[in-house]
Parts: C-alpha cells; sequence; structure tokens
C-alpha cells in the first residue's frame, strides 16, 4: 500500500440524546460526536415502540372508524 493516503484514525466519545456515551474510532477530525439514537433506546434493540403521532393522525383514524 502507499504511504500517506490514509486518514488518521482515532478514538471518539459518542454521547446520545438519552445520555448513553460510548467510546468508537473514526477519521473525522473530532474528540466528540452526538447521535439523536442509540442502540440503548433504539426500539429495535429495546423491545419497546414509541408511537409518534404527527399532526393528529392517530386521533384522525380513530374518528374515521369509531375506535374511541
Amino acid at each position: 500500500m502507499r504511504e500517506g493516503i490514509h486518514p488518521k484514525y482515532h478514538d471518539v466519545t459518542v454521547t446520545c440524546a438519552c445520555g448513553h456515551t460510548f467510546q468508537t474510532g473514526t477519521t473525522k477530525d473530532v474528540t466528540e460526536m452526538k447521535v439523536e439514537i442509540c442502540s440503548k433506546c433504539h426500539p429495535y434493540f429495546t423491545g419497546k415502540q414509541k408511537l409518534v403521532d404527527t399532526g393528529g393522525r392517530v386521533d384522525k383514524f380513530k374518528k374515521r372508524y369509531n375506535l374511541n
């Protein structure tokens, strides 16, 4: 392999919006990264489903099919 063509690889601390932090490697020139979701709070890994109602869609559906 040619010398000097690869980016530097170093450790970085990743902080999730839920407060969980962990270490990983990156080629970005940063020391800390922030993410919105991680394996500690993602529904696929936790088994908990979060229902996000955008613009009252759930209420509109219930009203349409009389599911109140």
